[in-house]
């Protein structure tokens, strides 16, 4: 199984704290099933810079830690920056990491409460210079959540998202797992991943995420969620069906 968003770099954010953090989480996605996964330190969050030349280093620094441990996990290199106008000269610079480096998918991070306004000019602006955005955790999102059909229009245009595993399964609570669920069952999300920090409060939960998706969605979902991935870090291209509206339910007549 591959993890295409993890915080597993040591250092670097607020993820793992140092190497062995780093080494304790390699540890614990292998006993999930996981045998590769995507270095995606927070970039430009207003807390945290990781740039692209200095993520490649980490990720090497880190590999090599991990075969003298005898552990069986392969790390990539990924980032995940917060939306901002000047992504496109920042790719152009090279300070900018796609997924895998050259696979052409790149993490956007929107802020926790709100949609930029600018947000649906900039995907479509990095599709045009052959980039395949993906707006990472929407459904952690307070006006996504509210307004789901601004997420419809991006996808519809050709946007893909990653929902976290963790939401999935529950642990930010019903009212985003339910949300986790309504994309799924309208096709607005394309990837899950564990968005993974450390083994305890944010550890990865793939397998419980995975059981609930099969539950509900059956287990060819399960199939296509991993296969994405695996299209993802090979750089080929992820189709999902067609988007569909998230129905709001009425309330009392009030809306």
């Amino acid at each position: 199984m591959i993890d295409i968003h993890c915080h597993i770099l040591p250092g670097v954010d607020d993820g793992a704290k140092h190497m062995e953090d780093s080494v304790q989480m390699a540890k614990s996605a292998v006993s999930q099933g996981i045998n590769t996964i995507i270095a995606t330190p927070h970039h430009l969050n207003g807390s945290y810079d990781n740039y692209k030349e200095d993520i490649l280093v980490a990720v090497d620094q880190l590999n090599d830690r991990l075969q003298v441990e005898d552990i069986p996990l392969t790390i990539l290199p990924g980032q995940e920056t917060r939306i901002n106008g000047d992504m496109l000269d920042d790719l152009q610079n090279g300070q900018l990491l796609p997924l895998n480096d050259t696979s052409g998918y790149l993490f956007v991070e929107l802020p926790s409460n709100h949609v930029p306004r600018y947000t649906k000019q900039l995907m479509f602006d990095l599709q045009l210079q052959g980039i395949k955005p993906i707006i990472v955790h929407p459904e952690r999102n307070k006006e996504l959540i509210e307004t789901p059909n601004i997420l419809y229009d991006l996808v519809s245009n050709g946007t893909l998202t990653q929902v976290t595993a963790a939401s999935v399964a529950g642990k930010f609570g019903k009212k985003i797992r339910k949300f986790s669920m309504q994309l799924i069952e309208a096709n607005l999300t394309h990837f899950i991943a564990s968005d993974a920090h450390n083994i305890t409060s944010r550890g990865f939960v793939m397998q419980e995420a995975h059981s609930e998706v099969k539950d509900k969605f059956g287990a060819s979902l399960v199939y296509w969620f991993m296969e994405n991935a695996q299209y993802l870090v090979n750089g080929d291209h992820v189709v999902g069906d067609v988007p569909e509206k998230i129905k709001k339910k009425k309330i009392l007549g009030i809306f």
